[in-house]
């Protein structure tokens, strides 16, 4: 596999993936990348590293107060999460797992609890129930799909095995039958942050 440099990967990366906006930590691209050993990661999001730096040395700065917790807040910017270098790169493309800024805009609000639960209608007119406790960066995907095939957002929406598109009431507890829901989920990610991104 040829390895493709830097430049090139900010290039490819500007051009051929939706940057997805967060308030927080900036421009984000969401593609899938080769490791230099050979290793594939699916779902990787790369950022310029400017505002996670920043929003940490904030934090720190506010938190050393005694009765604080320091050691906490150093702890989840050091130590959590998945993180990839740059250079360990040797190659991106898109990932299959990337849902299109148009369909990420159509998913609205949580369904219960710490549960944001939808489907989505597909160009074929069948619905795919997805769901998630929180991260909406990559989802599972049944395999005779693309996110491309994404028609429509369907919120607070469950689909049975059957098939069946059913309606969730938003309330913290679920229908009695979403135990026999098809549920997609979130996938893990990795990160990557490249400074001239």
């Amino acid at each position: 596999m040829k390895r493709q440099k830097e430049d090139e990967i900010i290039t490819f990366l500007r051009n051929n993936i939706e940057p997805l906006e967060d308030s927080i930590y900036g421009r984000g691209y969401r593609a899938s990348a080769y490791l230099t050993d050979g290793t594939f990661l699916p779902c990787v999001l790369f950022r310029n590293s400017k505002l996670i730096i920043e929003l940490a040395m904030r934090r720190f700065q506010e938190e050393q107060k005694p009765e604080c917790r320091y050691y906490d807040i150093v702890k989840t910017f050091v130590a959590h999460g998945n993180c990839i270098n740059d250079y360990d790169i040797a190659k991106v493309e898109k990932s299959r797992y990337a849902f299109p800024g148009s369909v990420m805009n159509q998913i609205g609000g949580e369904t219960s609890m710490a549960w944001t639960g939808f489907a989505a209608k597909m160009k074929d007119g069948r619905f795919v129930g997805f769901g998630t406790t929180f991260c909406f960066e990559f989802f599972d995907m049944p395999d005779e799909y693309s996110t491309d095939d994404i028609e429509e957002i369907v919120n607070h929406s469950y689909v049975l095995e059957t098939g069946e598109l059913r309606s969730h009431k938003v309330s913290s507890k679920h229908p009695d039958d979403y135990h026999k829901a098809k549920i997609f989920r979130e996938r893990p990610f990795f990160e990557c942050y490249m400074d001239k991104l």
